[in-house]
């Protein structure tokens, strides 16, 4: 490891340590959500109002709704009907996930870049995680797909931490090499101040642990499998491993050498969950 990345990663797990690190904080809109959804009582429009204040927010689920993967056979073209077919607990973990999506820009091009790039990685592996959970285990696919749209959220404040530093910036090997060793640990810290359910806030912390084997499965096997499987066909570093020892694989009932693209309808599902959310 350079001496830069070994530098700053004891810089920010410090700043981590003594709460001095700025985390991110949840959208306006995802956090009004979120208090929507801890009400016992709420109904419908009471959710589809606090959802319509957003008017981008709003677009993204009715495109959701009527995506390949959820579509009914008539067009919904109102919040309210769409969050009527989605279901008051789907709507609100789809809305908090889809929210996050502005957290991921930044003022430098170079940030920036780097931001959009974990943003759409991250919404490709939650469209996989959509279709594992929906196909291979009881879990919720909502559940599922909002812990694949934040299992990075820890990059962030390492990117912000970059932007004022430029040497940081200048070194990209250094700089990745950061982001892989801490970004579990801040992602971790993140979910749980957001105090997101301990399901999804554990999933930063131990999707990278190939070795972990739970007794049942959950989100975190859904992740990291949907990670593996985001890998394929590329020269990454996971595709090197062997997955028949991953116990995340024998959980979800997958033969670890089966490539799901391969499979038509789950392929056809994949690409479905991936636009949706893009």
């Amino acid at each position: 490891m350079s001496k830069l990345a070994e530098k700053v990663q004891k810089e920010l797990i410090q700043a981590i340590d003594s709460d001095e690190l700025v985390l991110p904080t949840l959208p306006e809109v995802a956090l009004k959500v979120r208090e929507a959804a801890e009400d016992p009582d709420i109904g419908i429009p009471q959710l589809s109002k606090v959802i319509g204040n957003d008017a981008a927010l709003t677009a993204r689920i009715i495109k959701v709704v009527n995506s390949p993967l959820l579509r009914t056979n008539k067009e919904i073209t109102d919040l309210q009907m769409a969050v009527g077919r989605l279901g008051i607990n789907y709507t609100c973990n789809l809305a908090t996930g889809l929210a996050m999506e502005q957290m991921f820009q930044a003022t430098s091009d170079v940030v920036d870049r780097k931001m959009r790039e974990v943003w759409n990685k991250s919404t490709e592996i939650a469209g996989i995680c959509h279709v594992l959970c929906k196909h291979y285990t009881r879990l919720l696919p909502d559940q599922a797909t909002l812990a694949g749209l934040v299992h990075q959220i820890g990059v962030l404040p390492i990117l912000t931490y970059a932007e004022e530093h430029s040497e940081l910036l200048a070194d990209s090997i250094s700089l990745n090499h950061v982001i892989e060793q801490i970004h579990p640990i801040i992602g971790d810290k993140i979910l749980r101040t957001w105090e997101f359910p301990e399901l999804i806030a554990m999933v930063p912390g131990q999707y990278l642990d190939f070795t972990r084997d739970s007794a049942k499965v959950d989100y975190v096997d859904i992740v990291q499998v949907a990670t593996l499987q985001s890998y394929i066909g590329s020269e990454h570093p996971y595709t090197k491993l062997d997955w028949s020892q991953i116990p995340a694989f024998a959980k979800l009932g997958l033969d670890p050498n089966q490539n799901l693209n391969e499979d038509e309808d789950l392929s056809a599902a994949m690409e479905a969950a991936m636009s949706m959310l893009q």
